[in-house]
């Protein structure tokens, strides 16, 4: 019998034994970083003279390793091996299936602090950070898993005497999965083993900032009984190797998930019919956030200005859930805002192998020159009351930065940063608040800090968000619990972590006999 889904737990490392295994797997993890890593395409690995070397985004010079950079042509042969597989992968049982992601869920966990301690070093994720994405990772597949059991013999439809009407689904064919790096083994490995619990193969092409731990997942699934060609590792640049796949004749469906630009591109792009293309290209997209707090005169004030930090600053910002914009009702607006600094100044930063520091480095050169020239414009739309500095000597470090009395209608206020830099905004009264968090392109996540329930009642109907929460931050969403994806330019609507998430995998199938 199934054990009822209950997400993974999060290490608490101020127990001695936790601190001390983390410590070890970072030493495990050192010893094979500067490696080489191929290409994986129908079972077999490919070696090629051009990488994408992956650094240490708070120690700059530390190579993590290499990978094999796929070429046009690596794409073509890899789309050539899904495709082959595809034929007896939509036949292998759902059972089956899903023992793949149980039995990779059960390989993850055992090596839990190590792919957390990969992603210290190849994301700069502080290691409660990185304990929730290698814990989301393990959600993903124990979940999709599960689901696939559940809608495997399809959904019931009504039958009338003399015949039998039954609904099913069957997978949709190849995939080509673009991963990102904030989330680089969560979202990375939820995206493919939805995609591939539901019967179809797939191109995963992971984010050049942090393609090793991809890598090492690809080996994962395979020590779990994959069989060859049914996943294919072809990491290379977007220009060169994802267009050719997004316009590929073959693709049936695209798995994105990244900033908004790069989302419109892939969508428009998705719609054109190439030569030999036999159906309409299917985007799932998650793409970017420009998420509000919204704090009302009668809240738990404490409460507001810890979660407007910890949502602000947690991964430096890096989160399309992050919270960028604080609104504040009037009346409580300097005690949140005052409350908020002294907490940011508390906040050290540094290299996240030392877990002293809450906040490690943002992730490369141009993320940091992109952050600071919005810190830049900060000082023109508001008064930088807290950070405002960066330093990119040894590695990509921005200190937490708080921007106050920032016009709703400034950049700050509207254009996704993706960094450590959060804007507040003053309301005259509740309604004024829920008007300037609607008031943006995106529609991600929200939270509301209110002890009134009638205005708790109206954010919940008029809050324009795929994620609302109410006294509590903006960030955190758990598989299973809290299904991830927001509205608007956020992407296509669609629940990572949610009951229909796989059917977006798959197509409807409607059978009638008469007897």
């Amino acid at each position: 019998m199934m054990i009822p889904y209950k997400h993974e737990p999060f290490t608490d490392f101020s127990k001695p034994e936790n601190k001390k295994a983390f410590e070890e797997a970072l030493q495990l993890v050192d010893g094979y970083l500067g490696q080489d890593y191929p290409l994986v395409i129908g079972g077999e690995r490919i070696t090629t003279e051009d990488k994408i070397v992956s650094y240490n985004p708070a120690d700059k010079k530390q190579v993590i390793g290499r990978v094999s950079k796929a070429s046009r042509e690596h794409a073509e042969q890899a789309m050539q091996a899904a495709v082959k597989a595809f034929e007896s992968w939509k036949k292998v049982k759902p059972e089956i299936r899903a023992d793949v992601l149980f039995k990779a869920a059960a390989i993850v966990r055992r090596r839990k602090h190590e792919f957390s301690a990969l992603l210290v070093k190849e994301a700069g994720k502080p290691w409660n950070e990185a304990d929730a994405d290698t814990a989301e990772g393990i959600d993903f597949m124990e979940y999709y898993g599960r689901q696939m059991l559940r809608i495997k013999d399809g959904l019931p439809v009504e039958s009338r005497p003399g015949e039998d009407n039954r609904y099913g689904y069957i997978p949709l064919g190849v995939g080509i999965v673009i991963s990102p790096w904030n989330f680089a083994f969560a979202i990375m490995a939820g995206t493919t083993v939805a995609a591939l619990v539901s019967g179809n193969t797939v191109l995963l092409k992971p984010a050049s900032a942090t393609p090793i731990v991809a890598a090492k997942f690809v080996e994962v699934l395979e020590e779990a009984g994959l069989p060859k060609g049914v996943l294919n590792f072809v990491p290379g640049s977007g220009a060169e190797v994802g267009d050719y796949l997004v316009d590929h004749p073959k693709t049936r469906f695209i798995s994105f998930t990244g900033s908004r630009d790069v989302g419109l591109r892939i969508f428009e792009r998705a719609s054109k019919l190439n030569d030999g293309q036999l159906w309409l290209k299917r985007v799932i997209s998650e793409m970017g956030g420009k998420d509000t707090i919204v704090v009302d005169k009668e809240a738990n004030l404490e409460l507001a200005a810890q979660s407007i930090v910890k949502s602000a600053f947690g991964f430096s910002g890096q989160k399309c859930s992050a919270c960028s914009r604080a609104v504040i009702v009037e009346d409580v607006y300097d005690q949140v805002l005052n409350r908020a600094i002294e907490l940011t100044k508390e906040i050290s930063v540094g290299n996240p192998v030392d877990n002293s520091h809450y906040m490690g480095p943002v992730i490369d050169q141009a993320s940091f020159d992109k952050i600071m020239s919005y810190v830049e414009i900060g000082k023109e739309e508001g008064r930088i009351v807290a950070g405002g500095t960066g330093d990119s000597e040894t590695g990509y470090f921005v200190q937490p930065t708080i921007v106050a009395d920032v016009d709703p209608e400034a950049r700050l206020m509207q254009e996704e940063i993706f960094g450590p830099v959060v804007a507040f905004a003053k309301a005259r009264d509740f309604d004024h608040a829920i008007e300037i968090a609607n008031n943006t392109e995106y529609g991600l996540t929200g939270a509301v800090i209110t002890n009134n329930r009638m205005n708790m009642e109206k954010a919940r109907e008029d809050f324009h968000v795929g994620n609302l929460y109410f006294n509590r931050g903006c960030t955190g969403a758990i598989v299973g619990y809290q299904p991830f994806g927001g509205f608007n330019m956020s992407g296509t609507d669609s629940k990572a972590g949610g009951p229909d998430y796989l059917q977006l995998h798959m197509q409807a199938k409607t059978t009638s006999e008469m007897f």
